[in-house]
């Protein structure tokens, strides 16, 4: 058999396959598999590639040649770059898993490359942007593909400092720090590590975004690499249906390798946490859902009330922000010292806006396991009250696990946020017409020991379920769930609407008829179904 006979398989089935890519992809692939394969031995390319195993095979000779081709910055088993990827992540469960290797491309058209190498060889790739994702899978695979956005971290704005473009290898804190000097902002995450690619794909709550809307609305372009291998520039003019799918659904569409958002001018801000005894849970019920009413009065501010359970105790804690550095302003009156009292801790204060998601990282450590269930309600305090007595309900036979630290968060999508949704074409999440405000539930449980993974898993899938049950019970259920926010076990996608789902489908078919990103990226979310099933508990 010649030497290059697998370039002229590749390279043959790159032009016989019934969706060609374009030559630009063609060319780089074969830039990829040509000079330096004489170096790889004809019987390791054999016995990689042709021994019938499911992956190891595919992917073996994959790794091999981005190897050849991109030297160090694909990362094989055994090097040290490989074994400290798994450091980089948020969630113990992700940081566990072994890939065949770790690529850093630095460039759209690396991604091609990589990902044509995925599809033509049929080995499973993951794609990682921050790694904050929960739970196993997400952005990182077993066996097959890492790509790591590590080193695609540019971050410049427009000449007219309207718009920033932002690489998918950057963090919220990167993208503030740059534009911070600028007295500019964008929309974007409240935590400092979260990345850019997979808090904008699923939504993207901020702390602006009561006066802007989501991450995902304040999109202007995309730059993506589709199934095929091609890179595209999708906006409300170009490829409109895929910028609208790009807006809520996930990784479904292709590689999102730049974006670029609208910024806002921004300086100092007022933000933080004041932790309260248990015994003020009821006034703090009754001033969270007022605010909610009462939040499109001022939509630059923000709360997020939650219930923990640390160090043998209970205690609640109301996270507040305000886009100006306006301590207590009016429209949080009802959230002072003078109004709960028994504050145990006041970490409120003037802030810049990289500093106030510092505040809120040192809250979400790294190295534990973790698990994230959402749900949402119309807003009412009898229920919101009912979610913390049955969060407590299902915490408390628990409450002695190893380094456990489960809690509850509520928020809002208030009706300012909504009606920034139909902007630009609408987004995928189905929330466009609603008239009220929905209450967003963030069931999240930290512990260390994989063998408490069903004890925890059935606590906070419980929670959920009698949430959901109560709440259709008195009517006030709402259907969406937020991909951000969702275990594994849950199905966000289905949960914008029949119409929107099926027209995600469509386009979906449209921009990758093989099913690339359905199958050879499997972790997340995907279109017709839930990761994992059925639901833990009970």
């Amino acid at each position: 058999m010649p030497l290059p006979w697998l370039l002229a398989f590749l390279v043959a089935a790159v032009f016989a396959n019934v969706e060609p890519p374009p030559s630009n992809a063609v060319k780089a692939l074969a830039s990829l598999l040509s000079s330096p394969l004489h170096q790889l031995p004809e019987s390791q390319l054999v016995a990689e590639f042709d021994t019938g195993s499911a992956n190891g095979s595919a992917c073996s000779a994959a790794c091999s040649a981005l190897t050849l081709r991109y030297g160090e910055r694909c990362a094989q088993p055994g090097t040290e770059a490989y074994n400290s990827f798994g450091t980089g992540f948020w969630s113990l469960q992700q940081g566990n898993a072994r890939p065949a290797c770790v690529f850093k491309p630095t460039s759209a058209t690396e991604v091609s490359v990589a990902v044509q190498l995925a599809r033509l060889l049929q080995c499973p790739f993951a794609v990682k942007s921050g790694g904050h994702a929960a739970f196993a899978g997400a952005s990182n695979i077993p066996d097959g593909i890492t790509i790591d956005f590590k080193l695609m971290n540019a971050i410049t704005h427009s000449p007219e400092r309207d718009q920033a473009s932002i690489g998918p290898g950057n963090t919220w804190f990167d993208v503030y720090t740059a534009l911070e000097p600028e007295g500019l902002a964008v929309i974007g995450g409240r935590v400092a590590e979260i990345g850019v690619g997979g808090l904008t794909l699923g939504g993207g709550i901020s702390f602006f975004s009561g006066l802007y809307g989501w991450a995902c609305d304040n999109v202007v372009e995309f730059e993506v690499v589709t199934a095929n291998g091609s890179i595209v520039n999708v906006s409300p003019e170009a490829e409109p249906d895929l910028y609208w799918a790009l807006r809520g659904g996930g990784n479904n569409f292709g590689i999102v390798t730049r974006f670029t958002l609208s910024t806002f001018p921004q300086g100092l801000m007022w933000g933080g946490g004041r932790i309260h005894t248990f015994e003020q849970k009821d006034g703090l019920v009754s001033a969270f859902t007022n605010f909610g009413f009462n939040a499109p009065q001022d939509p630059r501010a923000a709360v997020i009330l939650s219930i923990g359970h640390v160090q043998g105790m209970y205690l609640a804690a109301s996270d507040l922000q305000y886009a100006d550095p306006v301590a207590d302003p009016p429209i949080l009156e009802n959230f002072t010292a003078a109004a709960i009292p028994n504050v145990l801790q006041d970490s409120t204060s003037v802030r810049t806006l990289p500093n106030l998601t510092q505040y809120f990282n040192a809250l979400n450590p790294n190295g534990l396991r973790q698990t994230y269930w959402t749900a949402a309600y119309k807003n009412n305090a009898d229920l919101t009250s009912f979610i913390f007595d049955t969060f407590i309900e299902e915490v408390d036979p628990i409450q002695n696990i190893t380094a456990l630290l489960p809690a509850v968060s509520l928020q809002f999508i208030t009706t300012p946020m909504m009606a920034r949704m139909k902007e630009r074409g609408g987004n995928a999440l189905g929330l466009e017409d609603e008239k009220e405000p929905l209450v967003l539930v963030n069931v999240n449980v930290m512990w260390r020991e994989e063998a408490d993974d069903k004890a925890v898993l059935s606590a906070a899938a419980n929670t959920v379920r009698k949430v959901n049950e109560k709440a259709k019970s008195v009517n006030l259920h709402h259907e969406f769930e937020y991909m951000n926010y969702a275990s594994q076990y849950q199905d966000p996608v289905s949960s914008y609407g029949a119409e929107n789902n099926a027209r995600l489908l469509a386009i979906a078919k449209k921009y990758d008829p093989e099913g690339v990103f359905q199958k050879l990226q499997p972790g997340y979310f995907k279109l017709d179904h839930a990761p994992k099933s059925p639901w833990p508990g009970r």
